[in-house]
C-alpha cells in the first residue's frame, strides 16, 4: 500500500533504506524524545526496518520530489498499540529527520493517515501521544485535530530503560468528519 500527499509519498519500508533511515535516526535529536535509542549503524538501522518498520500500516515518509526517505510513520490498531486499544481503535506514532523539522511534512503524513484511519480502516477512534518536554510532536498533534485525553505519568519505557510521562490525545470518526467538512 502506498498514499500520497501533495508533497509526500508513504510507502513500505524496504531494506534498501537502511542508509537513508541510519543518516536522520542516529542524530540524538530525534529518537530519544520520540522513545527510541539512537541507531548505532546502517547495519542496526536494517535490523530496525526488518524487525519493526516492515509492518502493515508503517511507512517511510518520502518526499514526492526524489523518492528519498525523511521519516516514518504508522498507524497500530487494537492490541498492537502501545496503548492496548480495542480493535476498532489506532494509534499514529511518527518522526522525521532533523533537516526537515518545522516545514509541515509531518502534519501532513498525519492527516493522510488519519483519512486511511478513519475511510479505509473504518475505526472509530485514533489516538496519539507524546513525551513530557516534546513540544514539537505536541504541535503536530494539535494541528491535526487531536486534543489532550490524559497523562500517563511514571511509566517504565522499556526502549530507553527510562520513567517517562506521556500525554495521550486523540481524535474520534465524528470529529474528524467534522474537520473535513470546513
Amino acid at each position: 500500500m502506498q498514499l500520497e500527499t501533495k508533497r509526500l509519498i508513504l510507502r513500505p519500508w524496504c531494506e534498501a533504506d537502511a542508509e537513508a533511515l541510519y543518516e536522520y535516526a542516529k542524530n540524538p535529536a530525534v529518537g530519544p524524545v520520540a522513545g527510541w535509542p539512537p541507531h548505532t549503524s546502517v547495519e542496526n538501522s536494517r535490523e530496525i526496518i526488518r524487525d519493526v518498520l516492515s509492518v502493515s500500516e508503517v511507512y517511510a515518509v518520502c518526499l514526492k520530489e526524489d523518492d528519498r526517505v525523511v521519516g516514518s510513520i504508522g498507524l497500530t490498531v487494537g492490541k498492537d498499540s502501545n496503548l492496548d486499544l480495542p480493535d476498532t481503535e489506532g494509534e499514529i506514532g511518527y518522526w522525521i529527520g532533523v533537516p526537515f523539522w518545522g516545514q509541515g511534512l509531518i502534519p501532513e503524513a498525519v492527516l493522510r493517515l488519519q483519512r486511511r484511519g478513519f475511510e479505509d480502516l473504518k475505526l472509530a477512534k485514533i489516538w496519539c501521544g507524546y513525551f513530557d518536554g516534546n513540544e514539537k510532536s505536541k504541535r503536530v498533534q494539535e494541528k491535526c485535530g487531536f486534543t489532550y485525553h490524559h497523562t500517563n505519568k511514571d511509566i517504565y519505557w522499556a526502549l530507553m530503560d527510562e520513567i517517562r510521562t506521556e500525554h495521550i490525545t486523540c481524535l474520534t470518526k465524528e470529529d474528524w468528519e467534522r474537520s473535513q467538512e470546513r
